[in-house]
């Protein structure tokens, strides 16, 4: 099995990945917003609806 972020074999200790250093750059995709769960909860689709609509107004305000 291979390292899902570099490639390289991965490492007992770190598994799945090779090293800690790629397990923390996982979990800072995680922590970020990089990687996402896909939801069809209605509220989750409101709420995300809403965060794209505050954006856009707060970016329409920047320009």
């Amino acid at each position: 099995m291979s390292c899902p972020i570099c490639g390289k074999d991965t490492n007992p200790e770190a598994r799945p990945f090779c090293s800690k250093r790629c397990a923390d750059l996982d979990l800072a995709r995680w922590l970020n917003g990089q990687y996402a769960v896909p939801s069809e909860d209605p509220e989750d689709i409101e709420a995300a609806i809403e965060a794209a609509e505050q954006a856009a107004a707060a970016s329409d305000k920047i320009h």
